[in-house]
């Protein structure tokens, strides 16, 4: 791991003010539109019988400058429905600039889920955080991490929307695959701008080159993670570890596997009280990807995931 420069906004060692969260916000452009690229995709995708489309809320940003909007919150829910059924859970976008998360639960929503849908109840929520899409950006405009934010009265709207749904479906979550990316943004962007938002020293972390998952380190189910990542070795490569045998600064689990306190940090991951969830980690700067394997990655954790439970019950 290597330091780097210090960030553009704000004093060294200070945390951010007011006058610093509106500095960077101010510095965002609105670099796609979630209305151009999602929202037709969600609209091909209700006119299958398999699942139906659920408008969970709505994020008003419309009075932040010039990013404002205002955003339908959106997922597709098993339009069979049974309560005896295992309830699996897929989130994309969280983080909105990782974008193999979005396109890969469309993906999976639209040509497999009904592949699973006679033994499980799907909930699909393709993007967690649309302004975070479209300004290609990992915090939502309150300068929050919403991957940081899945805790009781959460201060990002993109997270307690979300948890408010499920828990409004009053059906237990058995397994949450959550889709993320790590990227080289991570180190030229993100963690820089994280460490200065919290007048800490940043370090940055060395870059996977390839796939590599996420287990909860309280209930890591190492076999449920083995499935997955075989699955995905179909379709891309699994990121070495270090020659630290570390993923991000984290000990390698087992081969493309580390494990994260994801209740306690806050994450999407943790967000119920599922016997199985994995996140995934995509890398799209890879000279060995490009966008479409970027998303068969995700696609393939999904229904990885679903294989391998369906196995289990068999």
């Amino acid at each position: 791991m290597t330091s780097s420069p210090y960030y553009s906004i704000g004093n060294p060692n200070t945390p951010w003010l007011k006058e610093h969260k509106e500095q960077w916000l101010d510095a965002q452009q609105t670099k796609r539109s979630f209305f151009t690229l999602v929202v037709p995709k969600v609209e091909q995708i209700t006119e299958q019988a398999t699942l139906e489309l659920i408008q969970y809320g709505s994020l008003d940003y419309s009075d932040i400058g010039k990013t404002g909007n205002t955003y339908p919150l959106l997922a597709f829910k098993s339009a069979a429905w049974k309560s005896d059924k295992p309830t699996l859970l897929v989130t994309g976008g969280v983080h909105g600039y990782e974008t193999s998360g979005v396109f890969g639960a469309l993906a999976f929503a639209k040509d497999h889920a009904a592949r699973y849908d006679a033994d499980f109840n799907l909930i699909v929520v393709p993007c967690v955080s649309p302004w975070g899409f479209e300004t290609i950006n990992r915090w939502n405009p309150l300068a929050i991490d919403p991957n940081r934010s899945f805790v009781a009265n959460s201060p990002a709207p993109e997270s307690a929307a979300l948890m408010a749904f499920i828990q409004s479906l009053e059906s237990p979550v058995f397994a949450h695959v959550d889709l993320h990316e790590t990227t080289d943004s991570d180190n030229s962007e993100f963690r820089p701008a994280l460490a200065a938002r919290d007048g800490v020293t940043n370090t940055n972390w060395n870059i996977p080159d390839g796939f590599y998952l996420v287990g909860d380190t309280l209930a890591p189910q190492s076999e449920f993670q083995r499935a997955v990542i075989g699955a995905v070795e179909q379709v891309t490569h699994i990121a070495p570890a270090d020659d630290n045998d570390m993923l991000i600064g984290v000990s390698l689990a087992q081969f493309g596997v580390i494990n994260y306190a994801t209740k306690a940090l806050g994450l999407c991951a943790g967000m119920t009280d599922s016997t199985y969830c994995t996140t995934t980690e995509v890398y799209p700067d890879s000279p060995r990807a490009d966008d479409q394997n970027c998303i068969a990655a995700q696609v393939a954790a999904i229904t990885g995931a679903l294989d391998f439970l369906r196995s289990q019950s068999a």
